[in-house]
């Protein structure tokens, strides 16, 4: 791979995710914040725009996933719908209710939804080295992290009235996104498309008793993960203070940790301590966060502000030694023969299904509690993925008992027999 192309993959996964780290952890807040700071949403309203996007990542394979992999060059599909999503974006940064805002964001979460595996695809088809790949990705989490600093910097400045900034900022990302996808690297579309049902082929792996308990975890989890994505802006304002301004760059302290646990504690973690305890050690991360975050409105403000915000780098943490890992850990114990079909499956599982009914959770959850009439409710709303984690890591500790998963990374295990 020659330097010039090195470059414009790093690019594309910069803008890729800075598109998205614009406006997931920032825009609930205006979603639910009354007019004329916000459009005035119920819980459960906000928490359907947000699940809009992970029902199009199930149907993604289905819709513009086939169509990238059986007529249009990749490049072309990215750059089409990129800038079609910008416009949509934009249109959904002034929209006026819940109807509207659904409707644009329903089409931009299908215009955008193939594209998380289509810019994997692209970088994968022009690196010969697959462990190059690491290297490039990371420069999504610096977009995300970009985006957020970004945002606050206009925040600061002064951004327009009766608009979601941060959809707008989204926008703007996806326009320069959409134009710069025609000078990425030629990549034709593949002679055989890829099966989009290719997940059915793994099912059979589930009649392994420590695979099944693996991906029921993984499921509880990530439907936990969205008490993190969807309120925490809002709880960072509201419980502790925090000025709209600041909160996008705050958040992305989760990123920053992110990218030094991938780059200096996960090949350690998995070179001493093996799949399994790693693992273990990501799971534990989350109700660990959502202890601090429980405490925070009960708290002395002056204490419970910095830890909490500290707390922020336990989701970079619990994101590169669970989600990481257990693609790792897939990827290991998988037969070579459906290896990507079990990728598919836990996709499938945490990607779509997990996160969807993990909004609409959360959304329930933030109606029952209320937090916007009472402040101290916060620690209710959080308490409820906290004991759902701890049940998680209770259940990992004593029912995973995958020996293939003991062994540290440099030696390969068995892989499950089916």
């Amino acid at each position: 791979m020659n330097f010039s192309i090195r470059i414009r993959l790093s690019v594309m996964m910069f803008l890729q995710y800075a598109i998205w780290g614009a406006w997931a952890p920032v825009l609930w807040p205006y979603l639910v914040n009354p007019k004329p700071d916000g459009l005035g949403m119920t819980n459960p309203q906000a928490a359907f725009v947000f699940g809009l996007l992970w029902l199009a990542c199930i149907l993604a394979p289905f819709t513009g996933g086939q169509i990238a992999d059986r007529w249009v060059p990749t490049q072309r599909f990215l750059g089409t719908v990129h800038l079609a999503g910008g416009v949509f974006l934009v249109l959904a940064a002034k929209a006026s209710g819940f109807h509207s805002m659904a409707i644009m964001m329903a089409i931009y979460s299908l215009l955008f939804a193939p594209t998380l595996a289509l810019t994997n695809s692209l970088g994968f088809h022009h690196i010969k080295d697959e462990k190059l790949f690491g290297q490039i990705r990371v420069f999504g989490t610096i977009g995300w992290i970009i985006a957020g600093w970004i945002l606050t910097l206009w925040r600061e400045i002064g951004t327009p009235m009766n608009t979601a900034d941060s959809l707008m900022l989204a926008g703007i990302f996806s326009f320069i996104m959409g134009l710069f996808c025609f000078f990425l690297p030629h990549t034709p579309p593949a002679k055989e498309s890829p099966d989009p049902l290719a997940f059915r082929k793994a099912f059979v792996m589930l009649k392994d008793r420590n695979f099944l308990v693996f991906m029921i975890i993984a499921f509880v989890v990530t439907t936990e993960l969205q008490f993190y994505y969807l309120p925490t802006a809002d709880f960072l304002n509201k419980a502790l203070h925090i000025p709209q301004t600041k909160i996008p760059m705050t958040m992305t302290v989760a990123q920053i940790a992110e990218i030094l646990t991938m780059a200096f504690l996960l090949p350690i973690a998995l070179r001493n301590w093996g799949v399994r305890k790693t693992l273990a050690v990501g799971v534990i991360a989350w109700p660990l966060r959502y202890v601090v975050f429980a405490l925070g409105p009960i708290g002395p403000l002056a204490v419970m502000k910095p830890l909490v915000v500290a707390s922020l780098a336990l989701h970079g943490l619990g994101y590169t030694f669970f989600f990481v890992v257990s693609q790792i850990y897939v990827d290991s114990v998988a037969p070579k023969d459906i290896r990507a079909s079990a990728q598919s499956l836990l996709t499938l599982a945490t990607l779509g299904i997990g996160n969807w009914l993990g909004t609409q959770f959360t959304g329930w959850i933030m109606n029952l509690f209320n937090p916007a009439a009472n402040v101290r409710a916060w620690t209710n709303v959080f308490l409820v993925p906290c004991a759902l984690t701890v049940l998680c890591a209770l259940a990992f500790l004593l029912f995973f008992k995958d020996v293939r998963a003991e062994k540290p990374q440099t030696e390969k295990p068995e892989p499950i027999v089916v």
